[in-house]
């Protein structure tokens, strides 16, 4: 039995350690006393602590084995730095917006195995291809995915299974993408197209910032995309509120006080937003490679259309990202993937065993991935 420290109780945060605390001695870490409370009778050891100050990070992932990271995404890099600075090895979900391979020369020099974006996209779908590029010349790869509410409620149609904030800097953040092997910038929410999925009917797509690292370590495939899906309509509402201003970090002065208009944004929209207790929702993935295998042209196709499992109370979006991770902190665990320094899961999912490890270990808790191969004139 191993000793995990997973820092952050939120919503993945708390599906994480209930899953590691089935065979391993599992603390979670969070500001909130509400998070913790919500893991009481589960075994696993609760921390109230401000994750903000590396210091303090240090000094509470002493004596254990791994850290998984779960932090919001503004705290994600500096957390992750402290945690190999530490010397600790870490599997980390916290999407923040830096580059974490700037971090490989400190990992190595501190013997640690990091592995992040580790989640289900970026995540999974890099496992993906990582794995596929290995065995074909790939010459596309493209990622539909998005996290919904079963049932649709106007205006947004839309809950999001993290926080507002987060969902707001994928509305903002420029999108890129690679086109005829040259990377393209284009705003966030641009692209819109009608996609059909099946169990959820039409969704529209849009381009967001997904593709994060392979960017840089998968240039020789010429097409690279992501985008990412919601119910119809709900684009349209979020430009509005973008494009007049209520994304913007600028204050302004209202009665004589300073507003800022993102938080004041974020705080209405947390309550529109927000998942209720044993709410329904889902969790759609489309991944599509293209390439030659063997001189024949081929395309495969993964799908993952997962639900809120009552049995559990584990929403979707906890399950198939979460889930992601925490095979990862067992693979290291275990010794099947021991290469130091920071890994994006396209790193790590490039190994066969690795591949098939974490499928499997998906598979186990009813998140399945559907495989289709086709080939192509």
């Amino acid at each position: 039995m191993s000793k995990i420290i997973v820092l952050g109780a939120g919503m993945v945060g708390r599906t994480m350690a209930i899953d590691l605390a089935k065979k391993h001695e599992v603390t979670s870490v969070d500001v909130s006393e509400d998070s913790l409370n919500r893991l009481s009778g589960k075994e696993i050891i609760t921390v109230q602590s401000d994750l903000g100050n590396s210091a303090g990070i240090k000094k509470l992932i002493e004596g254990y084995d791994i850290v998984l990271s779960a932090v919001p995404g503004f705290m994600g890099y500096k957390t992750l730095q402290a945690i190999i600075e530490a010397g600790k090895n870490v599997v980390d979900i916290s999407f923040f917006p830096e580059n974490s391979l700037e971090l490989d020369a400190l990992a190595k020099s501190k013997n640690v195995i990091a592995v992040v974006d580790c989640g289900v996209a970026p995540g999974m779908d890099n496992i993906i291809l990582g794995r596929y590029n290995e065995t074909m010349q790939l010459t596309d790869f493209e990622c539909l995915v998005g996290g919904l509410p079963k049932v649709k409620k106007w205006p947004f149609n839309y809950k999001a299974p993290f926080s507002p904030v987060d969902v707001i800097e994928e509305y903002t953040r420029p999108a890129r993408y690679v086109e005829n092997g040259n990377v393209v910038v284009k705003p966030a929410l641009s692209d819109i197209e009608h996609i059909e999925m099946e169990n959820v009917g039409t969704l529209e797509s849009f381009n967001s910032d997904g593709l994060r690292s392979i960017i840089y370590t998968m240039p020789h495939i010429p097409n690279m995309k992501e985008k990412t899906l919601r119910y119809p309509g709900h684009v349209e509402k979020v430009m509005t509120l973008r494009d007049s201003g209520f994304f913007s970090k600028t204050p302004v002065n209202i009665n004589g006080k300073e507003v800022v208009p993102l938080e004041f944004t974020s705080k209405i929209l947390f309550n529109e937003w927000k998942l209720k207790d044993a709410e329904e929702e889902i969790t759609v993935m489309r991944v599509t490679l293209k390439g030659m295998e063997n001189g024949i042209k081929k395309k495969v196709v993964y799908n993952l259309y997962d639900e809120y499992n009552p049995e559990t109370k584990a929403t979707s979006m906890s399950r198939t990202t979460g889930y992601t991770a925490t095979a990862a902190v067992n693979m290291v665990l275990d010794g099947i993937f021991a290469e130091k320094g920071v890994f994006p899961p396209e790193l790590v999912g490039k190994h066969e065993k690795c591949f098939h490890y974490i499928l499997n270990y998906l598979k186990e808790r009813k998140v399945i991935y559907r495989k289709e191969e086709t080939v192509l004139e």
